[in-house]
């Protein structure tokens, strides 16, 4: 039984996300994430990493008013593999409120996420825990404040669930902060003790508790 909560307000946009999470022993994860754009969605996902905070799977179901996708992703000896699954017509409902249409689930070409250690769930704050665990971001080692570490990611786009490979920075700031960047945005996370997203601006802040128990 997991008996730790967290749980996310959405700033950009009507959502929120409730995630009950051990990481006792790296982290599993299972959330709920709720938004209205493009289009109205239920996202359910479940989340496990190694020890070391590498993930391992991430199995993710999206769903709305007729349509249901789902994608799941593999990590084994460095090399993804995805599984995916479509039901109804997710283009045809983006298009009738007025939205490009969605590219299809999963990757064409998983050779691309060579290299990747972490999931990126668009509209998660959940997902920026891993590269912060597994760096030790959230208790910068002497010298290590103020280094920008350059990873890739599976970036796993809500509500298509197609992955697309990403490379994102991660810089420890000190005092439970860290910045979050692209080639084109920048954001100053507020964290727990845990690593943990208290604060991303523009996007996200939790709220209730309790937190996760600390588990270095």
């Amino acid at each position: 039984m997991l008996t730790s909560a967290l749980f996310w307000q959405r700033k950009d946009t009507a959502g929120s996300e409730h995630v009950l999470v051990d990481a006792s022993d790296g982290l599993y994860a299972r959330g709920t994430a709720l938004a209205v754009d493009p289009v109205p969605y239920t996202c359910r996902y479940e989340l496990r990493t190694d020890p070391a905070w590498v993930t391992g799977f991430f199995d993710v179901v999206a769903e709305g008013a007729g349509w249901k996708r789902s994608i799941r992703l593999e990590l084994a000896a460095g090399r993804w593999r995805a599984t995916t699954a479509e039901q109804g017509d997710l283009d045809a409902v983006l298009s009738a409120a007025g939205h490009a249409g969605a590219g299809l689930p999963g990757t064409e070409d998983p050779d691309l996420l060579y290299g990747a250690f972490d999931v990126d769930l668009s509209g998660s704050p959940l997902t920026n825990t891993l590269p912060i665990r597994r760096l030790g971001l959230h208790h910068p080692a002497a010298g290590d404040t103020g280094v920008a570490h350059r990873v890739s990611v599976a970036w796993v786009l809500l509500p298509s669930l197609e992955i697309v490979q990403a490379d994102q920075i991660y810089t420890a700031l000190g005092e439970g902060r860290v910045r979050f960047a692209t080639e084109t945005f920048s954001a100053d996370l507020a964290i727990d003790d845990d690593g943990f997203v208290i604060d991303y601006p523009g996007l996200a802040v939790r709220a209730g508790d309790p937190r996760p128990k600390r588990a270095d």
